[in-house]
């Protein structure tokens, strides 16, 4: 079995960097994230993301498959680093690491990489503040098919490594563009996708929309909810409809549903 550097001190400087990565300003600064778990760094290099240094703690592993996939990263040239389970934790976000750490280096993401479709399935997401959300958000994203997410005025970092997490690694496979909202419209009224501003304040209900269409769900925080920018300049208000004594949903939970339901009626036409 091929032999990989250790080290064992929190004072070497690769160890440094890697924990001082857990800060925003450090990622951003330095455009570098950090993946965490044997899932995250598969679907990562599935989808062509740059690793650059990986960490693991064999006495955290959960499964079998950790060393293969080591090996491979070493093979591509890939620096890999034993750490000790103090050290791992220390670089960790969650609170029960799964023995593997990588480094990977951020994507710029552009309405230009956007694929353009103009009976597409788009979600615009504005001002999610919670990196969870964002990542759950991504994940129903992927399972519905979406052609693209559009995050505007983000409230969290795109490549915190709870959204990744959260993402389940749908942050590598759902197309992304990041810009504000009225490069967001613009974008959308030029392919001729009507945009549906999701809020509680309106009577149309979401299941009476045709969905089929060229549409861009709209979504935006739960406490504010979408700027007036959205709300006076999107085709058409849409609700779900709330039956107890709360007023609203989770935004996350809010995207789940309204997303489904145009990949129902989408199924639907297509039979």
């Amino acid at each position: 079995m091929r032999e990989f550097l250790k080290l064992t001190s929190f004072h070497n400087e690769a160890v440094k960097h890697a924990i001082r990565l857990r800060d925003r300003r450090d990622r951003e600064r330095e455009q570098l994230t950090v993946l965490e778990g044997y899932r995250e760094l598969t679907r990562a290099r599935e989808y062509g993301m740059e690793l650059t240094e990986c960490f693991f703690a064999p006495e955290l592993f959960l499964g079998e498959n950790e060393f293969p996939l080591l090996h491979r990263l070493a093979d591509e040239g890939i620096r890999v680093v034993e750490v000790t389970p103090a050290i791992l934790t220390r670089m960790a976000y969650r609170d029960r690491p799964e023995g593997l750490i990588a480094i990977a280096r951020m994507r710029r993401h552009t309405l230009a990489e956007l694929p353009r479709k103009p009976n597409g399935l788009y979600l615009v997401a504005e001002a999610v503040e919670k990196p969870g959300n964002l990542g759950s958000i991504l994940r129903s994203a992927d399972a519905a098919g979406v052609n693209g997410l559009i995050i505007c005025n983000r409230g969290t970092d795109l490549y915190n490594p709870n959204v990744i997490r959260a993402s389940t690694g749908a942050l590598f496979s759902v197309p992304l563009a990041e810009c504000s909202g009225e490069e967001a419209m613009a974008w959308l009224r030029e392919l001729g996708i009507a945009t549906l501003a999701a809020t509680p304040h309106t009577d149309q209900l979401y299941t009476d929309c045709d969905l089929t269409r060229g549409v861009a769900v709209v979504v935006g925080t739960e406490q504010y909810g979408l700027s007036e920018f959205w709300m006076s300049q999107a085709d058409l208000q849409i609700r779900i409809p709330m039956l107890g004594r709360i007023d609203s949903l989770n935004v996350a939970t809010a995207t789940t549903i309204l997303l489904y339901e145009a990949a129902r009626q989408r199924q639907w036409r297509t039979v």
